[in-house]
């Protein structure tokens, strides 16, 4: 089996002198790289990363060399005079424009009629080695010295400032200056016809925004705002000044991420980074400057202090996770952005750590393809902010800070590893932090707390959770207990304590939701807190984590799932946008049970209804002005229900909408499911025409986020067969849509046994066009995310099966087959209770 191969141990290369010009029109590139390193003791060759590039010579020294290739994106460099010192490369080379999002690839869009493209390069985690040859290793930092040529009349972007431009005919030949040390994965290019906005910060960073003509240039301006303010916000709190003297933010019509933190010139989607000042939605505004809060966080953790392998990815995405809701706090507190961190990032590490055989913050890479799968969103970003966010808790803010500053000053331009930060933050805190953070990155999943009272002593016990009751561990962790009670101890690191407790009324663990673990109370201490619920007594956050913890008890079979339901009768009277998103998602869960039973799904369509009456009573189909906006977003979830629920006033106010309406004048936030009360409703063929052409034609990326999940909850057949078939054609769902339009319709119980059929007819397709992307084992996770029938469990360990060998892919594969497994067991042992429940309401 193939391993992974350090070639920095044998060659460390200094700087990189780039020349390469681009030849759009014939899809080629051709340059010279001189790289200038150091061979290291013991080897007699130099090895670089190459990947389906064309190697027309290498000269070492002045010499000409030779050299061979093996089968890992290796180039092999042999010659007599390869001895320990310096040494000079000057390899001439050649390559191919792909569409394949990563390496240099095309970007395709259309303006005043005419179909025009970009070209971007995306390189992370190891795709530079498919446009230079180089040694594609975070470690291997180097100075880039880059010469451009390409098409004149065209605006070309590099991680510096341009240095010259010049003309060579109908050619544009563009220097930029010397970049700092830095990876390899981090050097970007962006070229074509663009449009600008620009700022400057408080120190005279140039801050400027990118987009194509087909965006108007006050799609730019919420951007700017944010990156500029964002900036000065991270020169202060991390105590080092923005490196580099300019940052660009360029987007992207097709771009295969959410967004690239190249160093001085990142790269988003255009949904992550344009904002109509009129049309785009309050919950879009707010992603928007997350993502570029979170980017602009990397220039500082991942650019210029670097995890030395990929096994400390979280070094650079944990933390970014984190300081991007830390800087939006700061920039705009009316947000309330740590509720939306505990709805959001919280939910989805607990839910996807739940999950047997899911991998740990830090992560082992033992072949290449593996790097591409450490980019899980719920455990590397999301666990891995909530366990920083945990330790934040645990030393305090100020330490906290003063550790991450120390960090930044001893490690500029350098690579590390855990327990570099850990040291840092030990110092500061005088607390011994590897001892307590090891544990929760080292180890996949978290603890469930037992919780209960027998004769005034609180007996508490930890285990992991686990869907799997036949399992046991002996897996410990160091629990920040943080109680509402002065009994209680600071940390919880045994199997089990009893304490002696003088106060029991309403004991509340996790206060603040800033722990990594649920609590399982008992059932007189759960008593106590909902009656406390129902009182008004409870924090948003509080009543947020109660309702999502019961979730995720019923899903591991600790509780039984029918407890849910009279749950979700205690929130009747809530308020608050964020709590909303858990009720929605809890009555999600209940779903499941009633698929095949009219009766029992038809009560919970009608207790969805009464749940969200009085929101919808209270906040009604129209934006107030000057209404709060938790309220505006609100609104979206409680007629989301509604129209789960099959309101008949809520149905046909929508449709009258989406009729009377022009779709760009709709309330953003209300859109997608006035087109899903529309499409449920019943429509015929010329309103899915003209919704797909406008999909098509719109270059707004929110608009046809919000056509794609209002088209894909149709319940006809014919339509969800001519969807599929329109995957392949990218000039209607682009390859960067793909997997949502897939996520949207297997999700969708009436789509999912045709959606199922598609994937495993087309898993060659989906191979060839993802397999080298980042996204490629999200197919199998998404797949196994809506199967509910043994005979779909059957057909998915049929189908996947074999494909556990590609090292990209196993992971997923096993969950995936592990959480059909524990889904399909649930339903058939909580599926009676969840109905006689339901049925009994």
């Amino acid at each position: 089996m193939q391993t992974v191969t350090r070639l920095i141990d044998q060659f460390v290369p200094n700087n990189y002198q780039l020349s390469i010009k681009l030849s759009r029109l014939d899809r080629t590139f051709s340059g010279i790289a001189t790289i200038t390193g150091d061979s290291q003791p013991g080897s007699n060759k130099i090895t670089l990363h190459s990947k389906d590039l064309d190697i027309k010579s290498i000269i070492l020294d002045g010499k000409n060399a030779e050299f061979s290739f093996s089968e890992d994106d290796a180039l092999v460099i042999n010659h007599p005079d390869i001895v320990p010192g310096n040494h000079i490369l000057v390899i001439n080379f050649s390559g191919k424009i792909s569409d394949s999002m990563h390496g240099l690839y095309p970007c395709y869009y259309e303006h005043e009629g005419q179909k025009k493209e970009l070209l971007a390069t995306q390189f992370e985690s190891h795709h530079a080695r498919e446009v230079f040859p180089c040694i594609d290793e975070p470690v291997a930092k180097a100075t880039f010295d880059v010469t451009l040529t390409t098409e004149n009349n065209v605006v070309v972007l590099g991680n510096m400032p341009i240095k010259s431009q010049t003309t060579d005919g109908d050619l544009l030949v563009t220097t930029f200056d010397t970049t700092p040390l830095m990876s390899s994965y981090l050097l970007a290019w962006v070229v074509g016809e663009l449009h600008k906005r620009t700022a400057y910060t408080k120190s005279g960073v140039e801050v400027n925004v990118w987009a194509t003509p087909a965006q108007p240039a006050n799609n730019l301006d919420f951007a700017l705002d944010i990156a500029t303010r964002s900036i000065d916000f991270f020169d202060e709190y991390f105590g080092t000044a923005y490196p580099l003297p300019k940052c660009d933010h360029v987007a992207l019509p097709d771009f295969s991420s959410g967004a690239m933190e190249n160093w001085g010139l990142i790269t988003y989607r255009e949904i992550a980074l344009l904002a109509d000042p009129v049309t785009t939605s309050i919950s879009n505004r707010h992603y928007i400057a997350t993502v570029i809060a979170h980017e602009l966080s990397h220039q500082w953790f991942g650019n210029l202090v670097t995890m030395k392998w990929w096994n400390d990815l979280w070094l650079n995405e944990s933390f970014a996770t984190l300081v991007e809701y830390i800087a939006i706090d700061a920039l705009e507190p009316s947000w309330n952005v740590w509720l939306d961190f505990a709805s959001s990032e919280s939910i989805a590490a607990l839910r996807r750590d739940s999950l047997d055989g899911v991998q740990s913050v830090q992560t082992d890479v033992n072949h290449p393809d593996e790097i591409s799968t450490l980019f899980d969103g719920a455990i590397v970003y999301a666990k891995g902010a909530r366990l920083l966010q945990m330790l934040q808790h645990y030393i305090g803010h100020v330490a906290f800070q003063a550790g991450l500053k120390q960090y930044f000053q001893d490690f500029a331009y350098k690579n590390t590893e855990a327990i570099d930060l850990w040291r840092a933050l030990s110092t500061a805190s005088n607390k011994d932090i590897q001892s307590l953070m090891s544990a929760w990155i080292s180890q996949p999943g978290f603890p469930v707390l037992h919780a209960s009272i027998n004769d005034n002593n609180l007996l508490l016990q930890q285990e992991k959770l686990t869907s799997n009751p036949t399992k046991t561990s002996e897996v410990l962790w160091p629990i920040t207990l943080n109680s509402n009670c002065s009994d209680i101890p600071e940390l919880f690191e045994t199997r089990s304590l009893s304490i002696p407790v003088h106060n029991t009324e309403t004991l509340k663990f996790n206060c603040g939701n800033t722990g990594h673990f649920i609590t399982h109370y008992s059932p007189e201490l759960m008593s106590k807190l909902i009656h406390e619920l129902r009182s008004g007594n409870l924090s948003p956050i509080d009543r947020l984590q109660l309702l999502n913890e019961q979730t995720i008890l019923a899903r591991a079979g600790i509780i039984g799932s029918a407890e849910l339901v009279p749950l979700l009768d205690a929130y009747r009277d809530e308020t608050n946008e964020a709590v909303w998103s858990i009720i929605s998602m809890a009555i999600g869960e209940l779903k499941k049970f009633v698929e095949d039973d009219l009766e029992a799904e038809s009560k919970l369509k009608s207790l969805a209804i009464s749940i969200a009456e009085k929101q919808y009573q209270r906040l009604g189909w129209k934006m107030e002005t000057g209404e709060p906006e938790t309220d505006s977003k609100l609104r979206g979830i409680a007629l989301g229900l509604m129209v789960y629920g099959k309101d008949p006033n809520t149905i046909t106010t929508a449709t009258n909408l989406f009729n009377s309406t022009p779709l760009e004048l709709l309330d953003p936030e209300l859109r997608a499911l006035i087109i899903i009360a529309t499409i449920q409703n019943g429509v015929d063929d010329s309103v899915i025409n003209s919704l797909v052409n406008t999909y098509k034609i719109t270059d707004s990326a929110e608009l046809k986020q919000d056509i794609s999940i209002g088209l894909t909850s149709t319940n006809n057949p014919n339509i969800i067969d001519k969807f599929l078939k329109m995957f392949k054609d990218t000039s209607t769902i682009r390859t960067q849509d793909t997997a949502r339009w897939l996520i949207y319709l297997i999700r969708n119980k009436h789509a999912r046994t045709q959606t199922w059929l598609w994937v495993r007819n087309n898993w060659d397709w989906i191979e060839l066009t993802f397999s080298g992307d980042k996204s490629y084992d999200d197919y199998p996770r998404y797949t196994a995310s809506a199967l509910v029938t043994r005979q779909q469990l059957n057909e998915y360990r049929d189908f996947f099966t074999p494909l556990k060998s590609n090292p990209a892919l196993l992971r997923a594969i096993e969950m995936g087959i592990n959480e059909i497994k524990t889904r399909i067991e649930t339903i058939e042992h909580d599926g009676s209770s969840v109905r006689e429940a339901l049925l009994n309401l």
